[in-house]
C-alpha cells in the first residue's frame, strides 16, 4: 500500500493558490420550481482556484441520479492499522443503503447496515444483532434555501437531496460542503496538482493546519489532502497526516455514478431475532 503524500506539484492547467475562507456550503441558488441543479455544470479547463473547486464540489450529488461506490478506510493508531470497507448504493430522491464491514474479522455476520427510503431510516448490526427503525429526522429550519438568504454564509447549511448517515465517510465524500467549509477551508488551502483515479481525471487539493479537525490536538504540521473526481466533484481519496506521517487514508475503490441498480439494491428486512432498540 502506497502511503506517500502528494508532491504538491501543480499542473499547468491549474492555478495553485491559497483560498480565503470558503463559506458557500449552504449558498446553492434555489430553483423557482423542481429539483436543485448544480451552480457550476463543469469546471473550467484552466485557472481553477480553490473557491471555484469547493463550490463545484458542494453540488456533487446533483450530477448523477444513481451511485454505486465502495470505500476502503485505513487508520493508524497506537493499536496499529485498522481497515473498514463501506459499500454505498444511492438513488435520488431519498433511497440509500450503506453497508460497513471489517475485512479482518472474516465472519459471516460481520456487517452493519444503514438504509433509508427518504421517510424511514433502518439500521442493523449483525455482530450485536441490534436494530433500529425511526422516521427521518426533521432538518433545522431557517438555515437553508430562501429562508436563509439574509444569514451569513457560515450560518447556512447544505441540505442533501438524498441523505446518507451523518458524520460518516460516505456522507463526507458525496456531500462534502460542510466538511469543506468547517474543516478544510479553515487551513491554508492550495491546488496541488492533477492526476487520475480509477481511470478518471482528478484534482488534488491540500489544507495545511486546519483549525478544526478530528485530530484532538493543535499542531502546525497537520495536513489534509483530498483527491476530487473532476467530472462529478465527489471526493475519491482522503489523506490525513501529522508530521508527514499518514494517520488516515480513505479511498474509493469502486465508483459508478449513474450506474444501473437492480430493483433489489435497497431491499433489507430486519431479521426476526434482532433486538429492537427503538
Amino acid at each position: 500500500m502506497d502511503w506517500r503524500l502528494g508532491d504538491g506539484s501543480a499542473s499547468g492547467t491549474l492555478r495553485s493558490m491559497t483560498a480565503h475562507a470558503w463559506d458557500r456550503a449552504g449558498s446553492l441558488p434555489v430553483p423557482v420550481s423542481g429539483r436543485p441543479r448544480p451552480e457550476l455544470v463543469a469546471l473550467p479547463v484552466e485557472d481553477i482556484d480553490v473557491a471555484t473547486l469547493f463550490t463545484f464540489m458542494r453540488d456533487a450529488e446533483l450530477r448523477f441520479e444513481t451511485l454505486r461506490m465502495r470505500l476502503v478506510e485505513t487508520t493508524v493508531t497506537a493499536r496499529g492499522r485498522h481497515t473498514v470497507n463501506t459499500d454505498v448504493v444511492l438513488r435520488h430522491v431519498g433511497q440509500a443503503k450503506v453497508t460497513t464491514s471489517d475485512p479482518h474479522r472474516k465472519t459471516a455476520g460481520n456487517y452493519e447496515i444503514w438504509t433509508s427510503d427518504g421517510e424511514v431510516v433502518r439500521t442493523y448490526s449483525a455482530t450485536r444483532r441490534l436494530a433500529t427503525e425511526r422516521p427521518v429526522r426533521e432538518a433545522v429550519r431557517g438555515v437553508e434555501g430562501r429562508e436563509a438568504r439574509d444569514l451569513p454564509g457560515r450560518s447556512r447549511i447544505y441540505r442533501p437531496l438524498t441523505a446518507l448517515p451523518m458524520e460518516t465517510l460516505p456522507d463526507t465524500f458525496v456531500h462534502p460542503a460542510g466538511y469543506l467549509q468547517n474543516v478544510v477551508a479553515t487551513g491554508d488551502c492550495r491546488i496541488a496538482g492533477a492526476g487520475t483515479h480509477l481511470g478518471r481525471e482528478t484534482i488534488v487539493v491540500t489544507s495545511d493546519h486546519p483549525r478544526t479537525s478530528e485530530v484532538h490536538f493543535e499542531r502546525p504540521d497537520v495536513r489534509i489532502e483530498l483527491t476530487v473526481d473532476r467530472d462529478s466533484g465527489v471526493i475519491v481519496r482522503l489523506l490525513e497526516s501529522v508530521g508527514g506521517e499518514i494517520t488516515r487514508r480513505a479511498e474509493v475503490t469502486d465508483f459508478g455514478p449513474d450506474a444501473p441498480l437492480p430493483p433489489s439494491a435497497f431491499d433489507f428486512r430486519i431479521p426476526p431475532d434482532a433486538r429492537m432498540l427503538y
